[in-house]
């Protein structure tokens, strides 16, 4: 039965996802970009491993190179594999035309699922397809949550980014904000943009995007700390862990009083925010979303199951990590699952 040919409304309401424990004392596994692909070690995880048949399973992203939060990612998906008894393999690039090309290379090779981020959802309709044609059923984490319904996609794992945003700038409001900045670090990515418009949808002050190129981290600070020189600006909004920390660069470089507000962690935003140089964050669990992602593949191959009933996301977050929690995240973060 595949419910992925099914229509389904575009509506949707919060699913909480119950997941099996898996070992966090992973291998450490090192990014992959630009097109190039590796098959994840599962040497060092000691879950317990099913004794299903083998299977493989691709996780293509839209990874930029030196974007430290799909290691996180990662480790979720290579953690679903030790136990799930599967070969994953990982495959990235941040351009849409690339990565439809990696997704393609995973039909040709017989897969058996295939897990893949929809930060440009129109690029990757056609290539989809294909796959769905090819019997290979393909789930969805972390971009694309108001798309994968209409690419017939069986699951999605991720959060609601025009929700999160709507959350962050409901957060600003109480910190008294008048006027900050969204710095969106890839332009046409759909999730980027659904988060500095939920911020906008709800900030009550003035709201202004600004846009760097994220594979240049000294080119992000100075562009930050350009725009800094408006001495109007309180708060500094940026959409990733790497993004957040070159913005404190920014705000010293620019001797700016504002402050700065993130999406996503790793273990060194979580220090920032204990010493109070970054004042919150919003998690959206990667480790979760990798994790389910593979482990959802499993359970549709071997019981039929789908997460959600194949009608909704499971939704991994949003949640804020400030000063009064930050310290119990970052006992997980210094290990890379948070």
């Amino acid at each position: 039965m595949d419910r992925s040919s099914h229509s389904r409304s575009r509506r949707f309401a919060p699913v909480v996802a119950i997941a099996a424990a898996a070992a966090l004392t992973l291998a450490g596994c090192s990014s992959s970009s630009g097109g190039k692909k590796s098959e994840e070690s599962a040497d060092g995880a000691s879950a317990g491993k099913a004794t299903t048949p083998r299977m493989t399973i691709a996780l293509v992203t839209h990874q930029s190179q030196g974007d430290t939060f799909w290691d996180i990612v990662r480790k979720g998906a290579t953690a679903a594999a030790a136990k799930d008894n599967v070969k994953l393999v990982y495959s990235a690039d941040p351009s849409a035309a690339k990565q439809a090309g990696l997704i393609q290379n995973a039909i040709d090779q017989k897969v058996d699922g295939i897990a893949v981020t929809l930060a440009k959802p129109d690029a990757l309709k056609d290539v989809i397809g294909k796959a769905k044609a090819a019997g290979i059923p393909v789930v969805g984490l972390n971009s694309g949550v108001s798309e994968w319904q209409k690419l017939g996609l069986m699951e999605f794992f991720g959060q609601d980014e025009t929700v999160a945003g709507e959350a962050l700038g409901k957060r600003l409001n109480e910190a008294g904000a008048k006027s900050a900045v969204c710095v969106v670090q890839e332009q046409g990515n759909i999730g980027l943009t659904q988060r500095c418009d939920g911020v906008d949808k709800t900030f009550d002050g003035k709201l202004q995007t600004l846009n760097v190129n994220g594979t240049d981290m000294p080119s992000v600070t100075s562009t930050i700390t350009a725009k800094l020189s408006d001495k109007s600006i309180d708060y500094v909004v940026t959409l990733g862990a790497p993004f957040a920390l070159a913005a404190v660069q920014s705000v010293s470089d620019a001797g700016s009083k504002a402050k700065i507000a993130t999406f996503d962690l790793n273990k060194d935003l979580t220090g920032a925010i204990s010493k109070g140089t970054i004042e919150f964050a919003v998690d959206q669990q990667p480790y979760l979303q990798g994790y389910l992602a593979i482990d959802s593949l499993w359970l549709y191959k071997n019981n039929g199951n789908y997460m959600g009933g194949g009608e909704q996301p499971v939704l991994t977050g949003p949640a804020f990590v400030d000063k009064t929690n930050v310290d119990k995240v970052a006992e997980f973060a210094s290990k890379g699952t948070r």
